[in-house]
This record gives C-alpha cells, sequence and structure tokens, in this order.
C-alpha cells in the first residue's frame, strides 16, 4: 500500500465524515457477514476471521488515517468523500483509494464532482450543471448506482494512477494510432459507483468496486460481437478519452473473429 497515494483527508468535516462511515461499516460488516466478521463493543475488538486479524477500535478513534487504513484492509470498495463547504458545493474532504484507475486521487482533495471530472468528455453538458443539486436532494440512506467499464491494457493490476487515458490537443486531428496489442494481458474493467448520504455529516459517500475480466473470457461466453458494438458506438470524444485509436483495430478483429 502507497498511503500518500492511497488516503488523504483534506479538513475537519472529512474526518467527520471518516468516523461516521468507519462506525457504520464496523457494525454493518458483522451484520451483514456474521461468519467473516466480528465487533464486541463491550471491548472494542473488532475481528476479521479470514485474515485472522483483530482491530482495537479505541485505538484506530484516535487517528483518522488509521480509520482509512482499516477501510482498505477490510472492504474491497474505494471510499471518496464529498462534503458540503459553506456555499453548499460538495468537495471531496477525504479518501480511501487503493484500485484507482487512472485517477491521481491526492490531487482532487477539495474539488467538486464536476471539477473532478473535468477531464471526462461531454460530462458539463449532460450532468455538470446539475450534479450538486443532485447530491443536495439525496435523502438518508438512499442508495444511487450507475456502472463505468473501459479496456486495459498490460495485465490485470487494478492500481493504476495513469496511462487508461487520452487528452488530444483541441486543434489536435487524430488519425490511426493503432499499436500493436498483446490481448491475452487485455481486461475489461468495470466499475460499480455508488452514491449513498450519510445521516450525521450529511455527507455524500462515493463507493466504488472494481471488476476485471480478460478479453478472452468475454469472447468464450459469446460476447466478443457485443462488446466490439460498444467499443464503436462511443461517441468521439469518449472514444479518444479511453484511448480507442490506441487499440481499437486489433480489439475489433479480435472480438468480431
Amino acid at each position: 500500500m502507497y498511503p500518500e497515494k492511497c488516503r488523504g483527508i483534506n479538513s475537519s468535516s472529512g474526518v467527520e465524515a471518516i468516523e461516521e462511515l468507519f462506525g457504520k461499516i464496523v457494525e454493518h460488516l458483522p451484520a451483514r457477514f456474521p461468519d467473516m466478521f466480528r465487533y464486541d463493543s463491550g471491548a472494542n475488538i473488532f475481528t476479521n476471521y479470514v485474515t485472522n486479524t483483530e482491530y482495537n477500535i479505541k485505538e484506530f478513534h484516535k487517528d483518522p488515517r488509521q480509520m482509512l487504513h482499516l477501510l482498505a484492509e477490510n472492504v474491497e470498495e474505494d471510499f471518496y468523500l464529498m462534503c458540503p463547504d459553506e456555499q453548499g458545493v460538495f468537495v471531496m474532504q477525504g479518501f480511501i483509494s487503493c484500485f484507482t484507475n487512472s485517477f491521481f486521487a491526492p490531487g482532487k482533495l477539495g474539488l467538486s464532482m464536476k471539477d473532478i471530472h473535468g477531464p471526462v468528455p461531454d460530462l458539463e453538458d449532460k450532468i455538470g450543471k446539475g450534479i450538486n443539486h443532485f447530491m443536495k436532494s439525496m435523502r438518508d440512506g438512499t442508495i444511487v448506482q450507475r456502472m463505468g467499464w473501459s479496456l486495459q491494457f498490460q495485465g490485470p493490476s487494478l492500481f493504476r494512477t495513469g496511462g487508461n487515458n487520452f487528452y488530444p490537443d483541441p486543434d489536435q486531428v487524430v488519425e490511426d494510432l493503432s499499436e500493436p496489442q498483446d490481448l491475452t494481458e487485455c481486461y475489461l474493467r468495470v466499475e460499480r459507483q455508488t452514491l449513498v448520504r450519510l445521516p450525521d455529516t450529511k455527507a455524500i459517500v462515493f463507493c466504488v468496486r472494481h471488476y476485471v475480466t480478460p478479453l478472452e473470457e468475454i469472447k468464450r461466453e459469446g460476447n466478443g460481437q457485443q462488446l466490439a458494438d460498444a467499443v464503436q458506438s462511443m461517441p468521439e470524444k469518449l472514444g479518444y478519452y479511453k484511448r480507442r485509436p490506441f487499440w481499437q483495430r486489433d480489439v475489433d478483429v479480435f472480438l468480431r473473429g
């Protein structure tokens, strides 16, 4: 784990949101997975039976960074905490991100959801102006979910701070940039993204869980044509963003073959 890249806190509101999220998860895991976790509230001991690890929760409450560390060791999701500022704009004030995908979270601390996703093509036109209003209108406990996907090359590693996106200059003519690809090392990477509002701090927790599937498996299961069609149907700017000009030729031939 790289703590300086994987976790961060930007303000006291971030600390409060981390404390609330930490308490919720410490209680939720044993209730949802009693064969895997146990929480003895009297002794303040949280136990992970899978890793055979015990945690003194009282000690963790002294340091929000250690709370984030415990979450990273026991939960597969990444968490980004969006807290309302004095103007009511939700900005990222804390995170634990062990499986980042071309996203350097420390550089996003203090930014709004709109600014965080500024590089994403057409986001401003589609949801940029309304995303903060949407988050303000969320009710406590409401869960909102969406899925995102991309193709990943050079292995299944989930921790990638760069390399999966392409940002052509505004006046750049993007022609055939195809590069030979080792498709045995190509994966469909899917993100399940959920938003939930914490009842006390009113922070929005942005949760991301990642799944990778070898491209060979996609084809073997008979879904190659469908994925090739999805790649082809991407809007031009989104295709650039996902580096389509670099790999589409080889991927398309493989999936449709």
